[in-house]
């Protein structure tokens, strides 16, 4: 086996961890907490059926499909952070940044690379793809949370305020997305899933 192919399937082998991350968002079941791979995949369908949505024309929808799909593997090491959770969120990007260079260093360097410079554009939000891939990022935990009638909402005593704050970027990226987002929201007030 060529060195190359070994890479290729040593990193393989290495974000079937992906599998065991669990976030705190619950499937629509509610049967159990969705787990990152899932959340990526999940993105990535949502990429190709929502294009349409985005601000931007001329999106490279590969692009947004590569980032949905890597974006998260550096929770391998670094673990979910609650989007909630103020105090976790201050050394995430740290750890995550060392995360990254371990993960996509197993791959051949050109691809390690690419995802290193895919994942830090995401993570940065500039780019028209960037910004479509963040709006879609935050639409499947409002869905998975709003079907669930705000079932980690509660748990975790989150306010209205703080669901739009973390997620008013989505704006950026589509209004049609960000007025379904608002909907929710405000929808989850009103049935009590969200506390003012």
């Amino acid at each position: 086996m060529n060195t190359r192919f070994q890479k290729q399937i040593n990193f393989i082998l290495e974000i079937d961890k992906l599998k065991t991350i669990f976030r705190k968002t619950r499937l629509l079941d509610n049967s159990r907490y969705e787990n990152s791979a899932e959340h990526g995949w999940y993105m990535a369908i949502m990429a190709i059926l929502l294009l349409e949505y985005s601000k931007e024309s001329n999106i490279d929808i590969l692009k947004v499909i590569k980032m949905a799909l890597i974006h998260d593997i550096v929770e391998i090491d670094a673990g979910d952070t609650y989007l909630y959770d103020s105090e976790s969120q201050k050394n995430k990007s740290q750890k995550e940044k060392k995360a990254a260079k371990r993960i996509f260093g197993i791959l051949p360097d050109d691809q390690r690379d690419e995802f290193i410079i895919l994942w830090n554009e995401f993570e940065e939000k500039k780019t028209k793809e960037a910004k479509f891939a963040a709006v879609l990022d935050r639409i499947g935990p409002l869905i998975q949370n709003y079907h669930t009638k705000g079932c980690e909402w509660k748990k975790n005593s989150i306010k209205s305020s703080q669901v739009y704050s973390a997620n008013q970027h989505i704006e950026q990226g589509s209004t049609e997305l960000w007025n379904f987002a608002r909907q929710i929201i405000d929808d989850s007030v009103k049935k009590g899933y969200l506390v003012k």
